[in-house]
């Protein structure tokens, strides 16, 4: 939008030289406004896929299944745990959690 409103005051209202330096600072807020745009947009990776629920809290289910966002999980190391209990995540074999 900058240059636009650059371009256009040098082609109606600005003489030769400001015509110039209008165009020029135009272009620079442009290029500095979308720096800063694809460098905030960048800033965080998207979280997906199973690896995302390592380290992450489930209720116990019964001794071979946990939830965890509504979902239920196949998961190992659940021996004596009660249906109800908490436990974390710490790995992924496949589709089956590893908790503790």
């Amino acid at each position: 939008m900058a240059l636009a409103v650059a371009i256009l005051l040098a082609v109606f209202v600005l003489d030769a030289p400001w015509s110039v330096v209008a165009v020029g600072a135009g272009a620079a807020v442009e290029l500095a406004e979308s720096g800063f745009l694809i460098r905030w947009s960048r800033r965080r990776q998207a979280a997906v896929g199973v690896e995302t629920l390592v380290g992450r809290e489930a209720v116990v289910l019964d001794e071979h299944h946990v939830r965890i966002d509504g979902e239920r999980w196949r998961a190992e190391g659940l021996e004596g745990r009660p249906p109800g209990d908490e436990v974390t995540v710490i790995a992924v074999d496949g589709l089956t959690l590893v908790v503790s």
